[in-house]
């Protein structure tokens, strides 16, 4: 699957407000890979990209790569589900805190 990413919203983790910078254990987030044809439309060829607008980096580093960090992915015309996405290795991320609930809900 051939990716394109645009950035809504330049947004690091750096910028984030200084109550925020402090985060407990109930903020931790628990990430589970989805499969990318699950929560992304793609053409059945590999010739055309789809273009993915990310709105920000997040704190998350990416579980298999370890050392990139994650970007938000909000629903859009070829997102069927919002999810943390990595754009090196191109995986896909569900957050949920430490009590289910689901932390890319509004």
């Amino acid at each position: 699957m051939s990716l394109h990413l645009l950035e809504a919203h330049a947004n690091t983790p750096n910028d984030a407000p200084a109550r925020r910078r402090h985060h407990g254990p109930e903020d931790t987030l628990h990430l589970t890979e989805l499969r990318p044809d699950a929560v992304i439309d793609h053409p059945d060829d590999d010739q055309h990209p789809v273009n993915l607008t990310t709105f920000g980096t997040v704190r998350e580093t990416c579980p298999k790569c370890r050392h990139t960090h994650l970007r938000l992915v909000l629903r859009q015309s070829t997102v069927r589900t919002a999810h943390l996405f990595c754009a090196h290795c191109h995986s896909c991320f569900d957050a949920r805190y430490a009590s289910g609930a689901s932390a890319l809900t509004i």
